[in-house]
């Protein structure tokens, strides 16, 4: 049966998008008034390498058998959907017409699965050990997230990486590094059930009689999409200096001693809030995968492109680690260098897109 599924951010969440076109279900992109009036025109083309083949290929949506519309956010019918997919980065649900949406989710109790790198409050609320933890200062409007039910919201690990390409039009996406989306289960079962339909529609896909690499992967612990906290906190925000961004590989491998150090260190935080070893994921591998990451992190090129705000994972695990008594000077420097960077840009009267 096709679903309907409703993506807020039509960038990286065109990647989730057209997996579950090729699976056969329908998709809403939420967007700017004139990316989506270029998305209904040409539709979206996202670019991925599948498993020994030398270039990627170009996945069109218009040659797909889900249907694909995009629009405004004052423009949604909440009521049409099954499940809404948060693809956005945070500091963008800011946006007052974005708001408005939000509450509209919110109220009709729609399932949301968010495949943002910074966890939407709720979903933190799922974890005792966070439940009564003071974390709204790493947000950059905790208010967004009031009305939210914890139960009916859940987080996806975005480990593929995926860019827009500058010189292109931005209905098109380049997937850098084709991993899984890792998400963590719903609190009831009938909406995790959806999620593991999906994530069986998702698998069923072939390509030229080829498996299409970016699965959806359904967990019940809800410790999986952690992992990427401390590849985060290890690469993508140390790639912000205080001079140029550098590349994650270079954040990961100019020093892999420190870096180890400070993965490890992420990682038992995690087990302090209640992680399995096996819900993590081993530093050589994520060390591996950083040799072919050759750009900064979206974040870091944020910041040097005049951001003021940009997703606060770094602060997020500081404010964690300081409340369960484990602070570490290495994630405390790298929460100091990007407040640095951000009060610059504020100063400076600095302002950028994410």
């Amino acid at each position: 049966m096709a679903r309907n599924i409703l993506i807020l951010g039509a960038s990286y969440g065109s990647l989730l998008g057209t997996k579950l076109l090729m699976a056969g279900h329908n998709v809403t992109l939420v967007c700017r008034k004139k990316t989506a009036e270029l998305i209904n025109r040409e539709g979206t083309e996202v670019r991925i390498k599948l498993r020994d083949e030398p270039t990627h290929r170009s996945i069109f949506s218009r040659d797909l058998p889900g249907k694909l519309d995009a629009t405004s956010p004052d423009q949604v019918d909440v009521s049409r959907y099954d499940l809404v997919g948060l693809a956005m980065q945070e500091p963008q649900y800011t946006n007052h017409t974005i708001r408005v949406l939000m509450v509209k989710i919110a109220v009709a109790k729609l399932p949301c699965l968010s495949i943002m790198n910074m966890p939407p409050l709720p979903y933190l609320k799922r974890i005792p050990a966070l439940e009564g933890m003071d974390l709204e200062e790493a947000y950059t409007n905790a208010q967004v997230w009031e009305r939210f039910t914890p139960g009916l919201v859940t987080l996806c690990s975005p480990d593929p990486q995926a860019f827009r390409p500058p010189d292109e039009e931005a209905n098109v996406l380049h997937v850098g590094l084709p991993t899984n989306f890792k998400a963590s289960a719903f609190a009831d079962e009938k909406h995790t059930r959806l999620l593991r339909e999906l994530e069986a529609d998702i698998d069923a896909v072939t390509l030229d009689g080829q498996d299409v690499p970016v699965k959806l992967k359904v967990f019940d612990s809800l410790f999986v999409p952690l992992a990427k906290w401390s590849m985060l906190l290890t690469g993508n925000y140390r790639c912000i200096t205080p001079q140029e961004p550098r590349p994650i590989r270079d954040a990961v491998h100019g020093d892999l001693d420190l870096s180890q150090s400070i993965y490890d260190h992420v990682d038992a935080v995690a087990r302090k809030l209640g992680a399995d070893a096996q819900d993590q994921v081993p530093f050589a591998k994520y060390a591996k995968a950083a040799e072919s990451l050759l750009k900064p992190s979206s974040a870091a090129r944020a910041v040097a492109a005049g951001a003021p705000f940009i997703e606060r994972v770094d602060l997020l695990v500081k404010l964690i680690s300081h409340q369960l008594d484990m602070p570490n000077a290495e994630i405390d420097r790298t929460v100091q260098v990007v407040d640095q960077k951000l009060s610059e840009k504020i100063v400076s009267g600095g302002s950028g897109a994410q």
